[in-house]
């Protein structure tokens, strides 16, 4: 599993603050505080205290651990600060904000009015916070061979293989890459590597790096006046490259575009039986609006708009009561975008006593679907649209050879897909989609681009917290979503600093 985790470094400011002081203005702090559970908050940071001032801008800056798979509750509370205590319920309260730390760094900058308490405004107080990544992403390329290596081995020819060090602060050597071995060869030509700067010398070029570019044999020169050298080992290519990381690229205005995939087959029961995992229960909830809560709580930050196409597939639906495989859920097929994700949680319900399910289970048509739009927006050459299909089905596909092709498809686009099991059914169609033992391939043997499936039985999640479900079927995306950019060779739109270490 992906452990999508950054430090993510935050600049505050605010403009307009209150002024608790008399004879003077107030003298603000901000402090940073994340949710825990239970409404519960803990303190994660705060800035330094600036004097006098109604629009500080803040020197320090506060440092969180950032994932992608998570909703991270956050808490900006400034105040005016008369002593020299720690404790904070002695002092001013100039006003706060509650978001989420996706919102932030999915905004260039973001600016919310101050409140005093939910409803309250602090006067025209406003505070504005921007997010950087705290990250080296150049990696060294490198291409190396060697001639005329000594012959080591009593019955055939050397293996040679390499090793890079770096030197560590005590002065001591440490490595950091390792090379394949080629077997009986004294003029190898190893493969092409790459090495994180970082990894390579702490990101400091003045920083040593161990490798010897005459291989030198100390006994046998001492033995052999003629002696020279056992070999030449030379670089053949040395490049320094940015590696642009997940936080790049939404920073960068990257748009990841959520759709929704409901399975309304009759394999999942009428909805008016408890039986059915259709059926809403008296909490006004099932699998399906769980599942639909889980991942759509965190995506929908990373989407300006907030506008959301959902589409059930399996049922007949009026007025002519034919099957469709890529329905809106608000029968709307020219607009089947539903506002947040609340506005999907709606449509499904609204939807349930107007269709009857049926059947099969395809799920290419939905696929192929969002597959149009992916591929509309990688014409344009940039990393400006991602998108993210999330599918919940009862597990007995139909067209799966179908559907094999249209993930191949899919699999050279800006897509992932996201493949939710509910039901106690048998899931090894899906599994056999989310091939993580292996590459996926076409009923024809075209193997797949790039992994972009992710496949999670929701029964393995039934008792645990709703985070827990969107942090398993989440964690792939970052990854997921670099791979593509990547193998596209396209940069954010608008690409980070690159400050030197």
């Amino acid at each position: 599993m992906a452990g999508c985790v950054s430090r993510v470094e935050l600049s505050v400011s605010c403009r307009s603050l209150l002024d608790r002081d008399l004879g003077s203005r107030s003298d603000p702090l901000c402090v940073l505080l994340q949710e825990v559970g239970g409404g519960r908050w803990a303190e994660l940071d705060r800035t330094e205290r600036i004097k006098n001032s109604q629009n500080p801008e803040f020197c320090k800056k506060l440092v969180v651990d950032y994932y992608f798979e998570k909703v991270q509750k956050l808490k900006f509370a400034v105040y005016d600060i008369d002593n020299k205590s720690f404790d904070l319920n002695d002092d001013d309260y100039l006003g706060g904000i509650e978001c989420t730390l996706g919102q932030i760094v999915s905004s260039s900058v973001f600016t919310q009015p101050l409140e005093l308490k939910q409803g309250k405004p602090a006067g025209k107080g406003t505070i504005t916070i921007s997010a950087e990544e705290i990250k080296d992403t150049r990696v060294v390329h490198l291409e190396i061979e060697a001639q005329n290596l000594d012959k080591k081995d009593f019955l055939g020819k050397s293996d040679p293989f390499l090793e890079f060090y770096k030197q560590n602060d005590a002065g001591t050597w440490q490595l950091v890459y390792r090379s394949e071995v080629i077997k009986n060869n004294l003029n190898p030509c190893w493969r092409k590597f790459s090495v994180p700067l970082q990894t390579f010398c702490g990101g400091d070029f003045n920083k040593p790096i161990k490798v010897e570019f005459e291989c030198i044999h100390p006994e046998k020169k001492q033995k052999k006046k003629s002696y020279k050298n056992s070999g030449i080992i030379r670089i053949k290519s040395c490049k320094l490259e940015t590696e642009y990381s997940f936080l790049d690229y939404v920073m960068g205005g990257c748009q990841i575009n959520f759709t929704v995939g409901v399975d309304f087959t009759a394999s999942n029961g009428d909805p008016k039986s408890p039986d059915s995992l259709h059926y809403i229960s008296p909490d006004g909830i099932n699998e399906y609006l769980i599942a639909i809560w889980s991942v759509g709580s965190v995506v929908q930050d990373y989407d300006t708009d907030k506008l959301f196409p959902a589409f059930g597939f399996g049922a007949q639906v009026p007025p002519s009561w034919q099957v469709s495989h890529e329905f809106a859920l608000n029968f709307n097929p020219s607009n089947p975008y539903c506002q947040g994700i609340q506005g999907i949680v709606d449509a499904y319900r609204q939807i349930l006593p107007q269709i009857r399910l049926y059947g099969p289970t395809n799920f290419s048509p939905i696929i192929n679907h969002v597959a149009r739009f992916a591929a509309h927006s990688a014409q344009q050459g940039t990393a400006s649209q991602y998108f993210i299909l999330l599918i919940i089905t009862d597990g007995e596909i139909t067209d799966l050879d179908q559907t094999r092709q249209a993930i191949i498809n899919a699999s050279k686009l800006p897509m992932s897909i996201i493949i939710v099991g509910v039901g106690e059914a048998d899931f090894k169609a899906m599994e056999f989609l989310d091939r993580d033992d292996g590459v996926l391939k076409s009923p024809t043997g075209e193997p797949a681009a790039r992994d972009i499936v992710q496949f999670v039985p929701f029964r393995q999640f039934k008792n645990a917290p709703q985070e827990v479900l969107s942090h398993v079927v989440l964690a792939e995306v970052p990854k997921q979503l670099v791979s593509y950019y990547k193998w596209q060779g396209w940069p954010p739109v608008k690409p980070p600093e690159i400050k030197t270490i």
